[in-house]
């Protein structure tokens, strides 16, 4: 692992300044760029240490916070320990700015993320990873399939919602994807069942996406957020081992 710089950095979008964090090799020299999709949670020093992990391992690392529209980071005060049953006011504040993350938001923002890494002199030229963690997942896949010549590679984790009933659902998507995707989920996971899964892979393998899914067993949702009741130190590293190698194989 080399030595890391982290800093907070400002991403012009179409509709306002969305404050990031930025963690990179600290040898100033330009480095494949992975945009870091945060989970519901946002921004705080679990995430930010996620980041600084994925940056020693020789990448540029871009965390912007996705709920800027509502507020800069922390767009929510929140406990060390995020811990929803011993609060339940914890999401009744975060689902209302959650739902207000339109898909038209989501693609738009993309656009300007990526401008950010084109433009950064920290990030090597070519195209970019993206890794995703609960919601941040489902931004993942929107940004692959909005831009399949800018996204090399797709990693999710513990995501929730890709296939739905909606018009919208991420799995629909699969047709616009060329990355390699790379996706663990939970076998703990409401938002995510069994018959969900075999739906998201099979829209993906139908659509010609080269996509590994598989599934962490006894894992919950939110298994690699180590500040929340459903950490799994296991189940964490093995979501390094399959990111870290997905990054490998695409840079």
């Amino acid at each position: 692992m080399t030595a890391v710089q982290g800093t907070d950095v400002d991403i012009t979008t179409e509709d306002g300044v969305a404050d990031a964090y930025l963690a990179h090799p600290a040898d100033g020299l330009p480095h494949p760029g992975v945009l870091f999709y945060q989970d519901a949670y946002g921004i705080r020093p679990h995430l930010k240490s996620m980041a600084d992990r994925l940056a020693g391992a020789g990448y540029t690392v871009l965390v912007p916070n996705v709920f800027y529209r509502t507020g800069r980071t922390p767009v929510i005060d929140l406990p060390e320990f995020i811990d929803p049953s011993a609060d339940p006011t914890i999401w009744q504040r975060i689902m209302p700015i959650m739902m207000s993350l339109t898909p038209e938001f989501i693609d738009r923002d993309s656009a300007a993320y990526l401008d950010w890494f084109a433009e950064s002199p920290l990030v090597a030229d070519g195209p970019v990873a993206i890794t995703g963690y609960c919601m941040g997942a489902r931004l993942a896949v929107r940004t692959a399939a909005a831009f399949p010549d800018r996204v090399a590679a797709v990693g999710g984790f513990h995501g929730g919602r890709l296939v739905t009933e909606e018009a919208d659902s991420p799995h629909l998507l699969a047709a616009g994807i060329t990355a390699e995707v790379y996706f663990g989920f939970a076998d703990q996971d409401q938002s995510m069942t069994a018959e969900q899964i075999r739906t998201f892979e099979e829209a993906l393998s139908a659509a010609g996406v080269r996509n590994t899914c598989e599934i962490y067993r006894g894992a919950e949702h939110g298994y690699t957020q180590a500040d929340t009741p459903s950490y799994s130190a296991e189940a964490a590293e093995r979501h390094w081992d399959a990111l870290l190698g997905l990054l490998k194989r695409t840079f």
